[in-house]
């Protein structure tokens, strides 16, 4: 059993090692790697496991929703198919609804992401990091630009998806155990929201509406078939399970800004799709008729917390800080309008201290707040991690919605090189910076913390993990455990 262990502990720190060489952070003279990135799977996420009947070192993918403040962790279990593993409520996450355009706008990305071993971050001042390794050749196909996108402990974001230390420490050790068991990489999906036709509807003005039809596609071959969708980059846009046409004698070749070559989706996928997509827009075209409500183009707030967090930080009823989940609206159902924060709430305040043309903003839609998790406090997080820039974003026409051609029943659907697709426009901001290491900023974000000063919450019953959960064993070959922070501390009160 011990020569079992040191054997997974000296494998570890070649997987880790391996990949902190191709960062070039890997010293000349050898790396003894920190217990934090080498803490063993907790009991309860074992136990978890083999009541899933997943394999620990079986593949994962990871999926986020912004606007609902969750990150899924799916595996593969033993019929080699992903099923949901835990979903986690995210701390922190920065900037609107939609993808990331440009270095300093605040933005967490939105798209597909390849998650090889050398992302992996166990030397992070936000105590352990993933690197989604943005910009992907989608973004860089659509000159976006950014660097050192996260996702990382801390609850503090600029740009990142932010979690507490617990969770990334369980999420890094998940990843770790999928590279141990042979996989190369994993996915990371990144949604605005729960590519549901109620919020697609409720969107259905926004500038990235036609980006974020594109990626739903790779959304419903996810969810149709609970396998990972193979993604490829053509003619500036997304491609999904693309295999070469039935006797063609070439293998297909993707340029990122070249024409898309001929190709084909496999039947099985094709068909299930095809039907998803067709009931879909059965329901989008319900809605729109309608009139559904039509959410903001832009909250006017920066970023969101899942109600989890929210709720401890400042006692926010769960309605007023994230719209329920598809789940809990009903299949096809629009999420009832919370209400606005009170006059007498710190909430208000906050609210009644802001200029009186972004009141009268607030005011005129049914709740800025829906389009985030935990976007009505907005403004606490802007004074909190640090202020936004002043300029508004640029103006852009919302696109046609444009839905995904149905292919026939039964039939492989063939693609033919075309110019179809013309390239999203997303807005564009000028706030705020990258995030990356430790900074200036990232001490100001830490000063203002202690300023806030709100009361030390309890810790939440299920979703977030617990310190005691991570702490059941480390592998061989770790440096010693040193104080981080997390939520708790992050939130005391200060002493000083």
């Amino acid at each position: 059993m011990i020569r079992a262990s040191l054997a997974r502990a000296l494998m570890a720190s070649a997987v880790i090692a391996g990949a902190l060489t191709l960062a070039g952070c890997y010293g000349e003279e050898g790396y003894q790697l920190p217990t934090r990135a080498m803490k063993e799977l907790s009991p309860q996420m074992v136990a978890l496991l083999e009541q899933k009947q997943m394999p620990k070192e079986s593949p994962i993918l990871v999926r986020i929703f912004k606007q609902e403040s969750e990150l899924e962790v799916w595996k593969q279990d033993s019929s080699g198919r992903f099923q949901i593993l835990k979903v986690y409520p995210i701390c922190r996450w920065s900037g609107d609804l939609g993808p990331k355009v440009h270095e300093g706008d605040r933005q967490a990305p939105e798209g597909f992401y390849t998650i090889t071993p050398d992302l992996l971050q166990p030397n992070s001042s936000y105590y352990l990091a993933i690197n989604t390794g943005f910009p992907n050749a989608y973004d860089r196909a659509n000159d976006r630009h950014g660097a050192f996108l996260m996702i990382h402990g801390d609850c503090s974001s600029r740009g990142c998806y932010a979690m507490t230390d617990e969770q990334i420490g369980e999420i890094y050790s998940l990843a770790r155990e999928s590279f141990l068991g042979g996989q190369k990489s994993f996915q990371i999906q990144a949604y605005p929201f729960r590519m549901t036709p109620a919020n697609l509807a409720r969107h259905r003005t926004n500038p990235n509406l036609a980006f974020w039809r594109m990626i739903k596609e790779g959304n419903d071959h996810f969810e149709v078939s609970h396998l990972e969708p193979k993604v490829e980059v053509c003619n500036r846009h997304y491609v999904f399970d693309a295999v070469a046409p039935p006797n063609s004698k070439k293998p297909l070749a993707f340029n990122p800004t070249g024409k898309c070559p001929a190709y084909v989706v496999s039947p099985e996928i094709a068909t299930l799709v095809a039907e998803k997509e067709k009931n879909d827009e059965v329901q989008y075209a319900s809605l729109v008729k309608a009139n559904v409500s039509v959410a903001p183009i832009t909250s006017g707030l920066d970023g969101g917390m899942n109600r989890v967090f929210l709720a401890q930080v400042g006692g926010i009823p769960p309605a007023r800080v994230v719209p329920p989940s598809a789940a809990e609206a009903g299949a096809g159902g629009v999420p009832p309008q919370p209400q606005p924060p009170s006059a007498g709430s710190w909430l208000g305040s906050l609210f009644a201290s802001k200029p009186s043309a972004e009141q009268t903003q607030v005011a005129a839609t049914e709740s800025a707040s829906q389009e985030r998790g935990g976007g009505e406090a907005g403004g606490f997080f802007h004074n909190l991690f640090g202020s936004k820039g002043d300029s508004a974003p640029e103006g852009n026409a919302a696109p046609q919605a444009t839905g995904t051609a149905a292919s026939q029943a039964g039939k492989p659907v063939t693609h033919v090189a075309s110019a179809t697709h013309p390239k999203p426009k997303a807005e564009a901001k000028t706030e705020g910076k990258v995030e990356g290491d430790k900074s200036e900023a990232r001490k100001g974000e830490q000063q203002e913390a202690d300023r806030a000063k709100p009361a030390k919450p309890q810790q939440p019953n299920g979703g977030a993990g617990t310190p005691a959960a991570l702490n059941s064993g480390t592998l061989s070959g770790a440096q010693p455990a040193v104080p981080a922070g997390s939520f708790d501390s992050r939130w005391a009160i200060s002493n000083q």
